[in-house]
């Protein structure tokens, strides 16, 4: 038997959307694994696509420097004229960056491999774990959703992505590295949340190419289950090759084949979580 063995304080708080003067704004939430290979830009194009086509407004931020969301959009980043590099150096306003993706009717902030130089450029700015959250506050009034696509390492994007989230949401396989992964992360979640971001807390935990036949995949899930109970979605992300060939074709899945298990997979999380929403 695989224990999982983690020492975290999980915020138990009810995850409810903020108000100001009693107005529901956007929540902000952060799709990270320090693991790569994990599902994390597939999951951040097609949660954003499947809220999308329950009307809710929906942005995703394109914080890894690969730029995989922003391609798997259908964007050519190297004709990108702005991007969120010029955000975060505070050269653009969010709002002047913003690409509609107009298949599936939300928008991105996207990105091209010139984030890359962010760390150097920002190392000796004033705020520089603070820029992506100034960036979003003109923009939080205006979306259901916010989700931060961030990079597979700890890195000055990733604090960024961080100190602006209300919430974390972790995509990981059902194997043992991850397991070890998320207890890395968990760690710095739980550094944030101690000195930067005291309201950060845990959205979810997504199993991601989920196959129910695997024995190990299922011990693992059920550690899951034991360890984080409700913060473990139900719905599981299966393996789904029509998933994996969308992003080639710069369409979420929900677009390049609505019938596919990956594409109902989604959809059916997006019904989960806006369940949650309303229960909170």
């Amino acid at each position: 038997m695989i224990r999982l063995l983690i020492a975290f304080r999980i915020n138990s708080r009810a995850c409810q959307t903020r108000k100001i003067s009693g107005v529901a704004v956007g929540k902000i939430i952060a799709v990270t694994n320090q693991k790569g290979g994990v599902g994390k830009t597939t999951s951040s194009i097609n949660i954003a696509a499947s809220l999308a086509a329950t009307k809710r407004n929906v942005l995703l931020v394109d914080l890894d420097p690969q730029g995989n969301a922003s391609s798997g959009c259908g964007i050519i980043k190297e004709e990108l004229e702005h991007h969120v590099l010029d955000v975060l150096l505070g050269d653009k306003k969010a709002r002047e960056c913003l690409v509609k993706v107009e298949s599936s009717n939300f928008y991105i902030l996207p990105t091209n491999s010139d984030l890359a130089s962010a760390e150097a450029h920002l190392l000796s700015e004033d705020n520089k774990e603070g820029r992506l959250k100034d960036a979003l506050a003109c923009l939080v009034d205006d979306f259901d959703y916010i989700f931060i696509d961030c990079p597979p390492s700890l890195s000055i994007l990733t604090v960024n992505a961080l100190v602006a989230a209300d919430s974390v949401m972790i995509p990981m396989q059902c194997e043992y590295f991850a397991l070890e992964g998320l207890r890395a992360l968990l760690g710095t979640v739980e550094q944030i949340t101690e000195h930067v971001n005291h309201n950060l807390h845990i959205e979810g935990l997504l199993r991601t190419m989920y196959d129910p036949r695997n024995r190990l995949a299922v011990e693992v899930s059920n550690q899951l289950h034991e360890h984080f109970g409700e913060k473990v979605y139900r719905t599981a992300i299966p393996r789904n090759v029509r998933l994996a060939e969308a992003p080639s074709h710069g369409e979420p899945a929900l677009v390049y084949d609505r019938l596919s298990r990956g594409a109902k997979a989604y959809l059916a999380l997006a019904g989960e979580m806006i369940r949650r929403e309303e229960k909170a």
